[in-house]
């Protein structure tokens, strides 16, 4: 039956990804009047997963309702949003918008999820209320696509360990949840061996700010390039070439930083802006310069994994070379150096290392803003300048010379006071999430990368 006393039912039915892992299916009603739109995007009206869909863009595609014909059935039409990785209507690619019938496939991207599009008339009995007669409203999805599950109970729902195969991984942080297991462990077994738990008490705090970083990135980088970085900072404060950067910045330039203590705020300033930020900053720096040359002389696909293409690049290894600085610096100097002053003065080894856990625990934890700001921002001018090589000397000149400045601000105010301290603490922080979400929106693989909002949408 048609006309007035016939309802339009029109669905779109997700046939592959989660339904496919989860052995069931998901059915998205489309409403008369409004468009349904498809992406990763958390404005969207069916919003696919960032972490496992990558190849969705963040507004990938819309269902659209055309006028109604004479004999009221209505007409929908697919349209690709300008998506990078296509839009496929029953296995080819379109451009622009397509016309629907009943049963059509649509594919976002050639290997991402699945959609069926279904379209029937139900007819209705003449005596309807409006309300009854009306389809559910966009903002009601979850309401009317909630598919009555049966009494039974299945194997997998039993285990279901057995069947989230992929979603576990990519989806329930499985892999840092086995990291915390494993340094815990650690943990106990170095109890009574101070510095023992302290290296590893320190690893699991920088790990910690690191993955927070990485997630904000939004961007994969295979964990063994992002070790090596930090290993490479940490062997070159080991090596001669930091001998050769303290002759050159606090001998050659006024970086001296022994004759600091009695120096006014504009002489310590002026020490610590050589001394401290231009000499460590181009430090950290190395590591990365270095991952782009080498990434520059590989073939696909190491050059990508290796190398420095756009400023997420840039990020990544600033913050790991950063995280790597920061270990060495403070398990190397500052812990043991502060454990030996308090069991001198005070007579007591244990206070003296106390006192070193309660100073490492800050260090560590405070890098997010402090040594990975200043880096990670340097960071992102450096792949800035590879993603814009016409200006790239203007670029990095710009991104060294601030990095350098917030990291001399930070050193001569904090023997000043602790409120100024804190502000450029909160400055230095801002100013690397900033550098985060214009990487972000830069990123020529902005299609491909994961993003994260630790926020909800208001």
């Amino acid at each position: 039956m048609t006309g007035k006393n016939a309802r339009h039912n029109a669905f779109l039915r997700l046939v592959s990804g989660n339904a496919a892992a989860f052995g069931s299916e998901s059915r998205y009603p489309l409403h008369a009047s409004k468009e349904m739109v498809i992406g990763r995007d958390p404005s969207c009206q069916v919003v696919l997963d960032a972490m496992m869909y990558r190849m969705v863009s963040r507004r990938h595609a819309a269902v659209r309702p055309l006028s109604s014909s004479p004999d009221n059935k209505f007409t929908w039409v697919i349209c690709d949003l300008n998506s990078a990785n296509g839009t496929y209507l029953n296995g080819k690619r379109f451009y622009g918008c397509q016309e629907l019938q009943s049963g059509d496939r649509i594919a976002l991207g050639s290997d991402g999820p699945q959609f069926i599009f279904e379209y029937d008339l139900i007819p209705q009995p003449t005596m309807m209320t409006k309300q009854n007669a009306s389809l559910p409203s966009a903002a009601n999805f979850q309401n009317h696509t909630q598919i009555k599950q049966p009494d039974s109970v299945s194997f997998t729902q039993l285990f279901p360990i057995i069947s989230t195969g992929k979603d576990l991984t990519s989806k329930a942080y499985l892999v840092p949840g086995i990291l915390t297991v494993v340094f815990v462990v650690l943990m106990f077994a170095t109890v009574g061996r101070p510095q023992a738990n302290q290296v590893i008490v320190a690893s699991y705090i920088g790990f910690v700010v690191y993955y927070f970083v990485y997630q904000l990135c939004g961007k994969s980088k295979p964990w063994w390039v992002l070790i090596g970085t930090a290993l490479s900072t940490a062997l070159i404060l080991l090596s001669p070439i930091l001998d050769l950067f303290i002759f050159i910045f606090r001998v050659v330039l006024p970086g001296n930083l022994a004759a600091a203590q009695d120096a006014t705020i504009t002489e310590l300033f002026i020490r610590m802006f050589f001394g401290a930020g231009l000499m460590e900053e181009l430090l950290k720096a190395l590591p990365i310069l270095g991952a782009y040359f080498i990434g520059s002389k590989l073939p696909s696909p190491w050059r990508e994994n290796i190398g420095v293409w756009e400023p997420l690049d840039g990020i990544l290894l600033g913050t790991a070379s950063a995280l790597g600085f920061t270990l060495l610096e403070t398990l190397g100097q500052y812990v043991p150096d502060i454990t030996q002053n308090v069991s001198q003065q005070v007579g007591i080894g244990a206070a003296g290392q106390l006192a070193g856990l309660q100073l490492l625990i800050p260090r560590v934890l405070g890098s997010v803003a402090g040594h990975m700001a200043y880096s990670g921002y340097l960071g992102y001018f450096i792949g800035l300048a590879v993603l814009k090589p016409s200006k790239s000397w203007q670029i990095l000149s710009i991104g060294y010379l601030s990095a350098s400045v917030l990291h001399a601000l930070w050193n001569a105010l904090g023997s000043i006071n602790a409120f100024l301290l804190v502000v450029v603490g909160v400055l230095a922080y801002a100013v690397l999430m900033a550098a985060i979400l214009k990487a972000r929106a830069l990123s020529p693989t902005r299609s491909q990368n994961f993003a994260t909002r630790f926020l909800g949408p208001k």
